[in-house]
């Protein structure tokens, strides 16, 4: 554990002086329903109040299950779902205010690496194509210019000797060279944002490693920062900074990593690390406790806490009656649960 707050500011890139490169705040995406495509039946809160701060350099992990908002969230930050409430400021600009040449500017900032590589690229372009398009779209059509990034990329992504890979089309490469290709197109304009949906859920477990250590380096050589969207726990303690837990369409905690490691303060967080697969061949004959029922109807999501139909330590006539606000239980350390109101108090 950090030994000041000094220290864990500095482990968690949380700089007061310095703004933030994303802000997100009171988020929320919903889709309508309608029955005969007339008569509205309700809405599917995807999104219900989301806020976090990203900075540059930093990788941010966000973690749940299937169904809880993480995709919802990506796609609402890269613009392909537009926000129902709530503000979402990337270098100081507000992205709803954006004109159509600003939100080029802006879709040309924020990278995107998609979950599956083989759906993501187009099968009729050969890879050269695959990276020139973006240039083109966004006004780079000066050849030289062009053909200067598209080796930059491919060497970066190791995708090498790149007069080899040019011509060929995506079923020509392997998924994991695929899943560099998504990269080297995502990195083409020179991002300064990268939100990583699920990249490696789809490979094979050696490819993994290698590309989230394509990413680090990236990220370490072009000052990315980084959201990492995943349900694979293996993976965040060696990729972010930051975790934050979504349950039912909202944030339920937001932890330095190292302290997420070490002690998960929401029991649904707790659930998720238990869950977890545990590699000790001597552990394989036990269980470990997890919640029984299933994630909440975001149709008709439950009154109060999103997670208490399915907790523990469930308190009558708190979690099923109101939404619990974020509780500051250590810096830099949030949860939304009821249990912390107290210490909270204390603290105050």
């Amino acid at each position: 554990m950090p030994n000041s707050a000094a220290e864990l500011k500095q482990e968690v890139n949380l700089q007061p002086e310095v703004e933030p490169i994303l802000s997100v705040r009171n988020l929320h995406t919903w889709f309508e329903i309608r029955r005969w495509g007339f008569f509205k039946a309700g809405d599917v809160r995807a999104l219900d109040g989301v806020e976090f701060d990203l900075y540059q350099g930093e990788t941010v992990s966000i973690v749940g299950e299937s169904g809880c908002g993480k995709s919802t969230l990506a796609k609402t930050i890269l613009g392909i779902h537009r926000p129902t409430k709530g503000e979402i400021i990337f270098d100081g600009k507000n992205i709803a205010e954006l004109d159509k040449d600003g939100l080029k500017w802006y879709r040309s900032q924020v990278g995107y690496v998609q979950q599956d590589p083989y759906g993501a690229l187009p099968s009729f372009m050969n890879v050269e194509r695959i990276l020139t398009e973006p240039m083109i779209i966004n006004g780079i059509t000066d050849k030289a210019e062009q053909k200067r990034r598209i080796r930059q990329v491919l060497e970066e992504v190791k995708l090498a000797p790149v007069e080899d890979f040019l011509p060929k089309f995506p079923h020509m490469l392997s998924g994991g060279q695929q899943q560099r290709l998504v990269i080297a197109r995502a990195m083409i304009l020179g991002p300064k944002l990268l939100v990583a949906d699920e990249p490696v859920s789809m490979l094979d477990a050696s490819v993994r490693v290698e590309i989230l250590q394509l990413l680090q380096g990236l990220q370490k050589k072009h000052n990315l920062a980084i959201i990492y969207i995943t349900h694979d726990l293996s993976t965040v303690r060696y990729f972010s900074e930051r975790i934050f837990a979504m349950y039912g369409a909202k944030i339920v905690e937001k932890s330095g990593t190292r302290q997420l490691l070490e002690k998960q303060l929401h029991p649904y967080t707790n659930a998720l690390f238990e869950a977890t697969s545990d590699p000790d061949y001597k552990n394989l004959e036990t269980f470990k406790e997890v919640p029984t029922g299933e994630p909440p109807s975001l149709l008709n999501p439950p009154s109060g806490c999103r997670f208490h139909p399915r907790c523990s330590k469930f308190i009558e006539g708190k979690c099923n009656v109101a939404m619990p606000p974020e509780f500051q239980v250590a810096e830099g350390q949030m949860v939304a649960c009821w249990l912390y109101e107290d210490q909270q108090k204390k603290d105050k």
